[in-house]
């Protein structure tokens, strides 16, 4: 019975949505998350009658006969709204204000992007984030600097070591897409360029529609635990009513075995 099989469509559908809300909920507290979305598709239609064919009598039909197979999602995109700043007072923390990522390279030599401003210093005085990818294009020398400052443009400077004069160390510059929402990720707050997120444009923060940068910050995540919730319920609303169209078609199909 096609209703039995449609059904389960509906079913394994909203699994995958709950999956995507579940993986929201897990990260409300990770910083620079991007909350994902289940973007629904319907699938192919059995086409019994044509729209507008003629029928046997010669009169043309004022719509077809199509019977859905049912629905799957297509697509689980992050949405880039901006997240909370949260202010934390560290040096190193740099949150950006806005559209745009920082530019890191991962330890495969990939180039990644990410919104986690959690920065520090590695052994050769370079500026990375705290899983270690290095911030591009790189600012080095700040081993044993003091008084650092990042502006909202993205120039770093501070004392170097031995020195008492501010120095300008290196610029922090912000990467923007023409299609974010096509961003692969990878994790850590972290995502890879492709065909349909399209090439990264290297900007300075606060420039061609970019955000700016805010030392002492980092931006939480942009989940909204209401808004999740009620998804979750509705979600699950929809697994049970699909999973009664299954009992529903057994039931029938019982009927129509007795009926032999």
């Amino acid at each position: 019975m096609k209703s039995l099989f449609v059904a389960a469509t509906g079913m394994d559908a909203q699994q995958t949505r709950i999956a995507v809300i579940s993986n929201n909920l897990a990260n409300i507290t990770t910083t620079g998350f991007k909350a994902g979305r289940a973007i629904f598709e319907d699938l192919l239609y059995e086409t019994v009658n044509e729209p507008g064919a003629e029928s046997s009598t010669g009169v043309t039909r004022p719509a077809g006969l199509q019977i859905g197979s049912g629905a799957k999602i297509v697509s689980t995109p992050s949405i880039f709204n901006q997240g909370v700043l949260e202010q934390t007072g560290r040096e190193f923390d740099v949150a950006i204000e806005g559209n745009g990522f920082f530019q890191v390279q991962l330890p495969n030599s990939e180039i990644g992007y990410s919104r986690g401003g959690a920065l520090a210093v590695n052994a050769d005085g370079e500026l990375v984030t705290q899983a270690g990818d290095t911030i591009l294009p790189s600012v080095s020398g700040l081993t044993g600097v003091t008084n650092l400052e990042i502006g909202v443009d993205g120039t770093v400077s501070g004392i170097p070591q031995g020195q008492t004069d501010v120095t300008q160390l290196g610029t922090i510059n912000v990467f923007i897409f023409p299609n974010p929402a096509g961003l692969k990720s990878i994790g850590r707050s972290t995502y890879l360029s492709n065909a349909a997120s399209g090439e990264s444009q290297q900007v300075t923060p606060g420039t061609q529609g970019s955000g700016t940068l805010r030392q002492g910050f980092l931006e939480g995540s942009n989940v909204n635990v209401a808004e999740e919730l009620i998804r979750m319920v509705l979600a699950q609303r929809a697994f049970e009513m699909n999973s009664k169209v299954v009992r529903t078609s057994d039931e029938m199909m019982n009927a129509m075995n007795q009926m032999r």
